[in-house]
């Protein structure tokens, strides 16, 4: 808030739940964010001029806005600030009663296993401090220090009973600074610092307590957004419909996001109470009105699907009742899926009509979103978020605290979605997709056949890549937006398919309409592969070596699936097919350092993960065993088994700057955690100038330096490929130094220009050792094979990679104990 908040005399101050402001009249700023009806605590004003409780057990109720009482205008010099948030983690005793307006505490917990910044909440009425549980983490980190130097004291209260039994507790804490006479400057200025830092969390809104109907202004927001930018795209029948959802009350809007977001479809009028929302029955009807609910009553009559649906809202004894009514006789039908069988059986077979009228006489209204409804809130969120994995839970996730998305700006030139044909054949692609994968899922291979005839047809129907080339086309990093691109993926599943049932030609016949339809598709390499593979199946091993041969020098065709391909011409170029040995064949036989170790199995189950005993006689791994022989016997040696876990780590600290750089079109929303064009060769394209700078820096020595800077400034930030609680900041900082520099930059340049193809195969471990006395460090990147297993083509791509760039890589296959020992 400004500091000067509440200076002028006749300006009104700008209040807001948890902020601070400035030193405006007491009484008056109670009158302005309070009833005239509220009870109020006994207040008193102290010679300092600030506001203190006389009697803190008063009770205040919910509706009442919390202020932060405060004498101070400048909002950093503050002595008091109140925060408004909520008690996690909450556990109840048989002797405390939870009510509305109950004093509590708080009390640090350091030697928390899970967090060493946790704080206890208690309750202040008892005599032992009972604890209810515990403040949000992103609270106590900022406030936890602050105890431990003893610079603040908290107190607060419970603002109100949470909506479900084990619900968060929305309290209201007050914190406020401690005199200390004996603390010396240097003391002081830290403590300072400590408590302008919690002020400026404050500040960022990031503690605050979620309001009950934040997801309301959430909700609307969406929608707000995609009507505004993507206008183009809806018909005046679907503009109109969305419109009209903000003329509704607030009762509607928020009884309609509940249901939403729930698991239904149906739901019994009866049973939805929420605090936030008055009269649910006045809401329902004016929802019914709009279009945006069905309701059902005891005067309609449901379908035969409708009626499946609304069984299911009836509990077990409810439907035992209406058995007992219909058959006059006590059933013996005790599981619900009996139960439901017999209701079903009688509707269907027409020997009880009445069955509608008598379940919704105990069920009462029921009420579902609209078709509608569902249709356009669906295409909402896509819209909005761009995937099909964030819903409306991503702004919970953030209120409170949970999530953090990272800062950039979105610079949108171009629409993903030029027209609004293009968004209609991409929503039929997606659902034909989730079609292929219900019947996957369900073994339903008439239905698998028919998604993939479907999708051949739309794919060869549509214009090739180069033909739909125009000069004002839309940057290449958009076509996973295109019906072409899910299409393709329909196909992809649909020839492992046809491969499994042993259909080559129909695999063949799909992945060449793949290769010529799509240009620049990241699944090439693959596509191309299986075509030479399945060309070979069927006997035709001149044409499987020419697409081979294409496939090597297509550039879309990178990594483990260039590597395959180069093996399989040096194995089919043979005399007569071909008289020249490829330039490539002695980079295939490259020698790949191996060490061998023995390790005694639990279990020799093929098809079963490996299980040994290790070093230290505890059961483990395959990789863990090799960490304990690199450990001891391999030279003490420390490190992680990681895969490319703390590579992609690494990589997103040390290019963050890079990754969230402001570039045209590849940030859309704020929940993007990276950008479009990741894994696009636009990536290193777009950010040329900027990467290599980094990498300079890196090559310079400096990384180590910047892996700090950077954990520092963006800890618990959302990033593809880092992972914050895997890897500590020590392992990150001896991997960096032991590396090297040069060995870095080329390993990350490597990862810049083309993240997707190399992101997955890199070795198991990552192992570093310092050499003491000597001075110096070392590294060495180690591929675990347990007995049966055999390196991969991308795996050993990687390891060429490594090799060309100076690393120390091998390959530690373990083999099982020796008999005779």
């Amino acid at each position: 808030m400004n500091s000067n908040t509440g200076s002028s005399k006749d300006s009104t101050p700008a209040l807001s739940s948890g902020s601070l402001h400035g030193s405006l009249d007491i009484s008056k700023t109670l009158n302005r964010c309070m009833p005239s009806d509220a009870i109020l605590p006994n207040i008193k004003i102290a010679e300092n001029g600030d506001a203190v409780e006389k009697d803190s057990s008063c009770m205040l109720p919910t509706e009442t806005t919390s202020v932060s009482i405060d004498a101070c205008t400048d909002v950093d010099s503050s002595t008091k600030v109140a925060v408004d948030t909520v008690i996690v983690g909450r556990r109840f005793h048989e002797n405390v009663e939870l009510q509305e307006g109950v004093v509590i505490t708080v009390s640090r917990d350091p030697q928390n296993a899970k967090d060493s910044d946790a704080i206890k909440v208690l309750y202040a009425g008892s005599e032992c401090g009972q604890m209810l549980g515990y403040l949000p983490r992103e609270l106590a980190k900022v406030l936890a220090p602050l105890l431990d130097a003893h610079f603040v004291e908290c107190k607060g209260f419970v603002v109100g009973l949470p909506e479900q039994q084990l619900g968060d507790v929305p309290i209201q804490l007050t914190c406020e600074k401690c005199n200390n006479d004996n603390e010396t400057y240097s003391d002081l200025i830290h403590r300072q610092s400590l408590w302008e830092r919690f002020l400026g969390a404050i500040r960022n809104g990031n503690l605050q307590r979620p309001s009950s109907a934040r997801y309301q202004a959430n909700f609307n927001m969406m929608i707000t957004d995609v009507m505004a930018n993507h206008t183009h795209l809806s018909s005046d029948i679907e503009t109109s419909f969305l419109g009209s959802f903000k003329s509704l009350s607030n009762d509607g809007q928020r009884l309609f996001v509940r249901i939403y977001t729930r698991k239904g479809p149906w739901f019994r009028v009866s049973s939805i109470s929420y605090r936030e929302i008055s009269d649910v029955e006045h809401a329902a009807m004016e929802l019914k009105l709009a279009g945006y609910i069905y309701m059902l009553s005891c005067t309609d009559v449901p379908s035969e699907c409708e009626m499946e649906e609304i069984l299911d809202v009836l509990s077990v004894p409810e439907m035992k009742e209406i058995l007992k009514d219909l058959l006059k006789v006590n059933t013996s039908c005790t599981r619900r899926p009996e139960l439901l069988s017999t209701l079903l059986s009688m509707y269907n077979n027409g020997t009880c009509t009445a069955l509608p009228k008598k379940i919704l006489k105990w069920t009462g209204n029921c009420i579902r979103t609209s078709n509608m409804a569902d249709e356009l809130l669906w295409r909402v969120q896509r819209l909005f978020f761009l995937n099909g994995d964030q819903d409306l839970s991503s702004f919970l996730l953030v209120d409170l605290g949970l999530v953090k998305f990272p800062d950039y700006t979105c610079n949108i030139c171009h629409r993903i979605f030029k027209e609004r044909n293009d968004l209609l054949e991409y929503e039929e692609a997606i659902r034909v997709a989730q079609l292929m994968d219900e019947s996957l899922d369900n073994d339903n291979m008439e239905m698998v056949s028919r998604c993939a005839d479907l999708s051949e047809n739309r794919v060869c129907t549509m214009p090739t890549e180069e033909d739909s080339n125009l000069a004002e086309s839309p940057p290449s990093f958009y076509s996973c937006f295109s019906s072409t691109w899910v299409y393709s993926k329909v196909l992809t599943l649909g020839v492992s398919v046809y491969e499994r049932e042993r259909r080559y030609a129909d695999a063949i016949r799909i992945l060449k309409i793949l290769l010529s339809k799509i240009a620049s598709g990241r699944r090439r390499g693959y596509w191309t592969l299986r075509l030479s593979v399945d060309l070979e199946h069927i006997g035709r091993p001149n044409e499987s070596l020419s697409v081979a041969e294409g496939g090597v020098i297509d550039p879309c065709v990178r990594a483990g699936s260039k590597i395959a391909l180069q093996k399989r011409v040096v194995r089919l170029s043979k005399p007569p097919r071909r008289w020249k040995v490829p330039s490539y064949a002695d980079s295939l036989r490259r020698n790949i350092e191996e060490v061998n170790i023995e390790g005694r199995p639990l279990n020799c189950e093929t098809g079963a993960k490996s299980v040994f005993y290790g070093y230290d006689g505890e059961l483990c791994g395959v990789e863990q065993l090799a960490l304990q022989y690199y450990a001891d016997e391999g030279g003490s040696w420390q490190g992680t088994h990681s895969e490319g876990g703390i590579w992609m780590t690494i990589f997103g600290l040390l290019m963050w700057d890079v990754i969230f750089s402001e570039v045209c079109d590849v940030f859309q929303s704020k929940f993007q955690t990276a950008p479009l064009d990741l894994e696009t060769d636009d990536f290193y394209k777009s950010r040329k100038g900027l990467i290599e700078s980094q990498l300079k820096r890196i090559q310079d020595g400096l990384a180590e330096e910047m892996l700090i800077t950077s954990w520092e400034l963006h800890q618990g930030t959302s990033c593809r490929g880092i992972n914050w609680d895997r890897h500590s900041m020590a392992d990150l900082r001896a991997a960096v130094a032991c590396v090297g520099g040069h060995r870095l930059a080329l390993l990350l340049r490597h990862l810049a220009l083309d993240y997707r193809s190399w992101s997955s195969g890199m070795p198991d471990l990552l192992l570093w050792r310092f050499n003491g006395e000597r001075g110096g460090a070392e590294a060495k990147l180690v591929e675990v094979k347990g007995p049966r297993d055999q390196l991969s083509e991308q795996q050993r791509a990687w390891i060429f990679v490594l090799m060309d760039f100076g690393f120390d890589v091998e390959v530690c296959k373990v083999s099982l104990v020796s008999k005779r020992r």
